[in-house]
C-alpha cells in the first residue's frame, strides 16, 4: 500500500525543510503543503515560499473559521496546516510530505493513523546549536527556547516509525529517499 502522507519532524535546524524542499523537486507525486505562520521572514523568504506569513490576528481568525487541520505554537509562534492543501493533493493522486514540529506530527498521526512519520536527528546536540547560530548570520533571540524544546523533541525520537541523523546532508538524504520510494513508488 503507498502512503498518501508522510511527515518529517526535527529540532529547528536538524534539515527537514531541505530534506523536503529537495524530494519534492526530485519526486513529482510529492507534495509539500505551505503551511501559515506568525514568525518573520528571514533572508532569502517570500510570500508563499516557504510559508505564508500572516499576521497573529490573521491567523488567530483563520484558527476561528477552522481552516487549519492542525496548528501549534512552535518556541514564540504560531504554525498552521490548511486543510485545502491535503484535500488537493489527494484530489491530484499525490502524496503529502511535510515537515511539522513533534507536537504537529502527534495531531496528523492522530487524524491519519495510516501517516508515515520520520524524525530528522542531528549528528549531537552542540552541532545543532551550531547550525542554527550560522543560519542567518545572526543568533536568534529565542534561541535558549530553541535548545531547550530540540532536547525535549529529539527525546521522542522512537516514537517515529523512522529515524534518519543529519550528519552529512547527501548521505543523510540518500537514506531519507530510500525510506521515501519505498512508501510511495
Amino acid at each position: 500500500m503507498k502512503a498518501r502522507m508522510i511527515i518529517l519532524a526535527a529540532p529547528s535546524g536538524a534539515g527537514k525543510s531541505s530534506f523536503v524542499e529537495r524530494i519534492t523537486r526530485e519526486m513529482p507525486q510529492l507534495r509539500d503543503t505551505v503551511t501559515y505562520t506568525t514568525r518573520t521572514l528571514r533572508t532569502g523568504e517570500s510570500q508563499g515560499n516557504p510559508y505564508f506569513f500572516v499576521s497573529k490576528e490573521e491567523f488567530l481568525d483563520k484558527v476561528e473559521k477552522d481552516f487549519f487541520i492542525e496548528w501549534a505554537r512552535v518556541h514564540t509562534n504560531l504554525y498552521g496546516t490548511p486543510f485545502y492543501q491535503i484535500e488537493d493533493a489527494w484530489a491530484h493522486g499525490q502524496c503529502v510530505i511535510m515537515d511539522v514540529d513533534v507536537q504537529g506530527a502527534r495531531t496528523f498521526k492522530e487524524k491519519f493513523p495510516d501517516a508515515v512519520t520520520i524524525f530528522i536527528l542531528p549528528p549531537s546536540i552542540e552541532e545543532l546549536r551550531r547550525r542554527i547560530e550560522r543560519r542567518d548570520g545572526q543568533i536568534p533571540v529565542d534561541l535558549d527556547v530553541r535548545m531547550e524544546n530540540a532536547t525535549k523533541e529529539i527525546s521522542l525520537a522512537s516514537e517515529f516509525d523512522f529515524q534518519v541523523v543529519n550528519d552529512d546532508f547527501e548521505r543523510s538524504y540518500a537514506e531519507f529517499k530510500k525510506i521515501v520510494e519505498k512508501l510511495v513508488c
